[in-house]
């Protein structure tokens, strides 16, 4: 069964090579939260600090804050892809992150290659990615540019297949490190419809983003962070009252 269960996270991490006398230290210690080590005079950043919350099914959550807030580390320590240094993460089933959706995406292969290849880094089955390929052909406009290798792509044409990618795999929990616009105004709204088909299709969604009209319009609860600590957690409008 699918959960998301956050208690009393913390997440630090040295950065390595700055002088803790320096005045760039100083900066990094006023701009990120960051700590210093009276032992060996190195900077520890203190990312997230006792960060609880639990999301119950059919939770979509917006994490709010300032940059540098401690958002995007959060979905990552979700995500797994970075461990707290302290606490307990519970999170079980299949997770599908919309951070940096051109990752895995080789330059030399074709679109229909590069289908078969973020498939499996996603953690598909052939068959699986077999099923999505015709709705990624048909989302993401190319026509014969499929069959050819993406480095004669534009920029665009590029995101657009790679959000067809991402967008046609579905998953239990769905993190999204801020809305993805692209391509022209049509093509925005079809790229925005299929993006709610997936987050309805989800049993839990973390949303981080500055946008309160999406937070309004896709999220029923709401967390707020400043400085790696939770201010508040509740639903979107209780947070956004205190918050704004």
């Amino acid at each position: 069964m699918a959960c998301v269960e956050v208690e009393n996270v913390c997440l630090t991490y040295p950065v390595y090579g700055a002088d803790a006398r320096s005045f760039k230290s100083t900066l990094i210690n006023l701009a990120t939260g960051g700590r210093l080590d009276s032992n060996n005079g190195t900077v520890v950043v203190e990312a997230l600090k006792d960060v609880s919350f639990k999301l119950e099914k059919g939770d979509r959550l917006a994490i709010l804050g300032q940059n540098g807030a401690g958002k995007s580390t959060l979905l990552k320590v979700l995500a797994k892809i970075y461990e707290p240094t302290t606490g307990t993460l519970n999170v079980q089933g299949r997770v599908n992150c919309l951070f940096d959706i051109m990752m895995g995406m080789d330059h030399e292969l074709n679109g229909y290659e590069n289908i078969m290849l973020r498939g499996m880094i996603l953690g598909l089955t052939k068959s699986e990615i077999r099923n999505i390929i015709p709705q990624v052909e048909e989302f993401a406009e190319l026509g014969d540019f499929m069959k050819m290798p993406i480095k004669s792509y534009s920029s665009g044409m590029k995101v657009r297949l790679a959000f067809g990618i991402i967008t046609h795999v579905y998953s239990e929990i769905l993190l999204i490190d801020e809305i993805v616009n692209v391509g022209d105004a049509k093509f925005i709204e079809k790229a925005k419809a299929q993006m709610k088909n997936l987050i309805n299709q989800s049993e839990f969604m973390a949303l981080s983003t500055h946008d309160t009209h999406i937070i309004r319009e896709l999220c029923n609860k709401a967390l707020w962070l400043s400085g790696g600590k939770v201010k508040g957690f509740g639903t979107v409008e209780e947070i956004l009252k205190i918050y704004q």
